[in-house]
């Protein structure tokens, strides 16, 4: 399903959310995560061509720390000089061990 923002940030600002409640994209039913981006590909296709944004950052906050608990994935059209930034702008906390070393414990999990 997908809805325009209560309070958007940016004309078209579209919420997309799975039919089925999960709290984030981990305790999504496999079965519904290709539906869900499928829909996320769908509403980008419909507000390129409705609005003509000179592009888009589309995320998903994950758990309480990043704002909610319910999964839901943003769709904001962008233009230039729109005051926005990257979602590298979002969280400014690099980390303090090496890549590699992040690396490994990640590669352990797969």
């Amino acid at each position: 399903m997908a809805f325009l923002d209560i309070h958007p940030l940016a004309p078209g600002h579209t919420v997309v959310i799975p039919k089925s409640h999960a709290e984030n994209i981990l305790e999504l039913d496999e079965n519904s995560v290709a539906p869900l981006f499928l829909t996320v590909r769908k509403m980008v296709g419909a507000l390129k061509q409705s609005l003509a944004p000179e592009g888009f950052t589309i995320g998903i906050n994950h758990g309480r720390t990043a704002g909610i608990d319910h999964l839901h994935i943003h769709i904001m059209p962008r233009w230039l000089d729109d005051g926005g930034g990257s979602i590298h702008s979002v969280v400014n906390n690099p980390p303090k061990e090496s890549l590699d070393s992040i690396k490994v414990k990640i590669l352990k999990e797969i």
